[in-house]
């Protein structure tokens, strides 16, 4: 299985990075919001990382696609390959959780799938190279081309987030993996059922698709106080009482419980996850160190990669 880290408050971002490479993760994510709780830019963000790494791969979980023109996405895309030299993965999403971040774009939320549809179709025909011409309902392309092209053959890869039958759908017709949260194993394999049912009426090869996990996850020796620790962490992101919720969703608990857990997934057709560190700035340091240390290398040897 393959095992990355999101990147934690921009002023620690080159320090994880740094780290996280000398540990041995397989990938630095960063997600997205304007306003929206904790509010990072992936393209920023990964774009600092890549400096100060040579190895890890780095992937947008995710952009918020409907925010930008479509163009201007690609753009950054192909660049941040550029920068990375070809490590970069493109993961993209709906968004929707927060209508004024979309408000203060200009962009109507019930555009945001239309958009995201549309976005997609532009990013992969600028990542063929060549020049480009389209007509859509919101971009204008006229024989243009991305210069420079990004530096893996046909672009970064595409990730899909999302859960829902939308989602399910598109990753089946765009995307490289699926990657889902708040999901359990059962959901996850259903899913990714239907990622690749979707792939095989698109004309894809459904084996193609993979699928992946995004988990807020708190591990330490003391079990018990990793799900005190993760549980406060995510109901203070969300504004609501997460306790109910933390065993099915969140990977807690000693380091050997949430290698369990991450393994149920891995069984359920992840091949990849992606985790969230899940404590609040005193705490995140000793977490990061026993996911380090405890967690990495049991996950590391688990079945190869995929």
């Amino acid at each position: 299985m393959r095992v990355g880290l999101a990147l934690g408050p921009a002023a620690s971002v080159v320090a994880d990075a740094r780290r996280a490479e000398k540990w041995g993760f397989d990938y630095l994510a960063c997600g997205e919001h304007l306003f929206f709780q904790v509010a990072p830019n992936p393209f920023v963000q990964l774009a600092a990382a890549a400096a100060v790494t040579s190895r890890i791969r780095l992937v947008s979980t995710v952009s918020l696609l409907p925010l930008y023109p479509a163009a201007l996405a690609a753009k950054l895309a192909a660049e941040l390959d550029q920068v990375s030299g070809g490590r970069f993965e493109l993961g993209v999403g709906a968004g929707g959780e927060a209508p004024d971040e979309f408000a203060a774009a200009g962009v109507d939320p019930a555009d945001r799938f239309r958009r995201l549809d549309e976005g997609l179709d532009v990013v992969r025909l600028l990542f063929g190279g060549g020049p480009v011409s389209y007509e859509g309902r919101f971009t204008r392309l006229r024989g243009v081309a991305l210069d420079p092209p990004p530096v893996q053959p046909g672009g970064p890869p595409i990730w899909m987030g999302g859960r829902k039958d939308g989602a399910i759908r598109r990753a089946g017709r765009y995307a490289h993996r699926w990657m889902p949260y708040m999901v359990t194993p059962e959901a996850l394999h259903a899913g990714l059922r239907g990622v690749r049912a979707a792939a095989a009426a698109h004309g894809r090869d459904p084996a193609g698709v993979g699928g992946a996990l995004f988990a807020f996850a708190c591990a330490d020796r003391d079990g018990d106080w990793a799900r005190r620790t993760g549980t406060a962490a995510v109901s203070a992101t969300y504004r609501q009482d997460f306790a109910p919720l933390a065993g099915r969703y969140l990977l807690l608990g000693t380091p050997a419980q949430v290698v369990r857990r991450v393994r149920e997934f891995a069984g359920a057709g992840a091949g990849a996850v992606i985790l969230q560190v899940a404590a609040g700035p005193e705490e995140r340091d000793r977490v990061l160190r026993t996911i380090a240390e405890d967690v990495l290398p049991e996950l590391r040897v688990e079945g190869g990669r995929q």
